[in-house]
């Protein structure tokens, strides 16, 4: 045939047959025995002998010191136990910088505000918790963008208890919180008992005869307290239970004074004191000249006072033998018997210019004592408390 293609001419020659030509495959012979290579066996680890695998230990490489107001933190450059020295401006504590540099140890040392460096305050029912975070943030080594560590985050936490004993040796307030005054109030307990003979046991007995020495104890539970000193201000017999009623008979007043030895010649007097939480007296059995029952009532004022306070006008107990004489040998603080003990003072809370720091006044408002022919003695106390912080 002829080809036609632009302006040539092109002969193409070609010989085709009609009958074509089927081939066969081969027939194979034998199946093929050729397989995938398998894999290589892998080897048992082989330990030496007594060969333990251990779990790694986190490095000691942190210490914190909680402060009343203040926090300090010391790690070391070598915070991750690696044996690397990390970068001084890598860690921070909640992006605070290291406040110093041990050069020698290689040590970091942050300090700051229990407020400061980013901290959280958290509460709980029983603590203050202030949580810090100390970051470890690796720079790039050398010129590249590559670092051969991780970043590195340590919670740290201070607890401090909500609820603490405060003692007014270290704290003096200026102020009576009522909270304070209140928790006071509920942690002061004082009692009046007639006692036996050698002062060991509470009197079991309750009968007396005229002229016996009726032996009281005066005393205050300190508790949770600072050590206080136990005083009777004043004592009143009358024949009900009212103390504004005639006959009556202030027996000890004036801030601690017994008259009853002075006005009646009596052997009524104070032991020395030589407990100060506890106060004892003496009082000589007696009746009202026109009382037919043989009952009197007596009403007495108790107080309180720091126990280091000094002894004074106002804080004393005083009995009459041949002159003034002070239970704790500071006789001349009795030297205000025969006049007015609280003749120029300010107030109760002041001694000398200063405040006493503790103060609690006490009244026993009833303390019943019956006397029948027999001098039967019997007590019932009740105990009203105020207590003053200055």
């Amino acid at each position: 045939p002829t080809v036609k293609f632009g302006g040539g001419n092109i002969m193409v020659w070609g010989c085709f047959s009609t009958n074509a030509v089927q081939q066969k495959e081969p027939p194979f012979l034998e199946p093929l025995s050729w397989r995938f290579p398998e894999e290589p066996t892998k080897d048992e680890p082989r330990f030496p002998p007594n060969f333990e695998l251990t779990t790694p230990m986190a490095p000691e490489s942190i210490k914190v010191i909680c402060g009343e107001n203040s926090i300090r933190v010391e790690a070391k450059r070598d915070l991750l136990g690696s044996g690397v020295l990390v970068q001084t401006t890598d860690v921070t504590l909640g992006g605070c910088a290291a406040t110093e540099e041990d050069p020698k140890a290689q040590i970091l040392i942050f300090e700051s505000e229990l407020h400061g460096c980013g901290s959280q305050l958290l509460m709980s029912e029983e603590s203050f918790i202030y949580v810090f975070t100390l970051l470890y943030t690796p720079s790039p080594l050398g010129g590249s963008p590559i670092v051969r560590t991780i970043d590195v985050s340590v919670s740290i936490e201070c607890h401090y208890r909500r609820k603490n004993d405060v003692s007014s040796d270290v704290l003096k307030p200026t102020w009576a919180p009522f909270s304070e005054t209140k928790a006071s109030e509920e942690s002061l307990y004082f009692s009046l008992r007639l006692m036996t003979d050698n002062w060991q046991f509470p009197r079991s007995s309750t009968q007396f005869f005229l002229g016996d020495m009726m032996k009281f104890e005066a005393s205050v539970e300190q508790f949770h307290h600072i050590p206080l000193r136990v005083t009777v201000d004043s004592c009143v017999a009358t024949v009900v239970p009212n103390v504004d009623t005639v006959p009556r008979y202030a027996f000890l007043g004036n801030n601690g004074c017994m008259f009853d030895s002075q006005l009646t010649g009596s052997s009524s007097h104070f032991l020395p004191q030589s407990h100060k939480d506890k106060l004892q007296f003496e009082l000589e059995a007696f009746r009202f000249q026109h009382g037919n029952s043989g009952v009197i009532y007596i009403t007495c004022s108790l107080r309180a006072t720091e126990a280091a306070a000094n002894v004074n006008a106002t804080n004393k107990a005083c009995s009459f033998s041949n002159g003034w004489r002070e239970a704790s040998g500071i006789h001349h603080a009795c030297s205000c018997c025969d006049t007015d003990c609280r003749a120029g003072t300010k107030s109760s809370l002041t001694v000398k210019g200063k405040q006493q720091h503790t103060l609690a006044h006490i009244q026993f408002t009833r303390i019943n004592i019956f006397l029948s022919s027999n001098m039967k003695i019997d007590t019932n106390i009740k105990v009203d408390v105020t207590l003053f912080i200055c």
